[in-house]
């Protein structure tokens, strides 16, 4: 099983654009505009989310064993600090535990002035292939 392109999967719906992706950080870029809003106009809390665990899930497949592991989601949590109605947000994930089964990422979500948008702690498992 290999990964898929970020394009063909939810992150693709939404936009997200992979960046950096190294031992240190891992980085992504999503677009604020109608496919990213809640009913109000504003990013998103949930559209956040799937950019924070992209990030992680992402950032976990580069240490893994990609022939024989896949990294997974597990658990996820976010505050959702600032509005946002338009432009670009970028997420910085850097990887605060790295284990034989979990990983755990810390990303903060910016905006185009490096503002605070969204803050998530990830946990994401590694699991053999079936």
């Amino acid at each position: 099983m290999q990964m898929k392109p970020v394009e063909e999967t939810i992150a693709g719906v939404l936009g997200i654009e992979m960046g950096e992706i190294s031992e240190e950080r891992v980085t992504a870029t999503m677009p604020v505009h109608a496919a990213t809003h809640q009913p109000f106009g504003q990013l998103h809390g949930g559209a956040s989310v799937v950019l924070a665990e992209t990030v992680a899930s992402v950032g976990t497949w580069h240490f893994i064993d990609q022939e024989n592991e896949i990294a997974v989601g597990l658990e996820i949590n976010a505050n959702h600090i600032r509005g946002k109605r338009d432009g670009i947000v970028t997420a910085i994930g850097t990887p605060l535990h790295r284990g034989r089964t979990t990983m755990v990422w810390d990303i903060k979500i910016m905006d185009e002035e490096e503002r605070l948008i969204c803050v998530s702690r990830c946990t994401v498992a590694i699991v053999k292939k079936k």
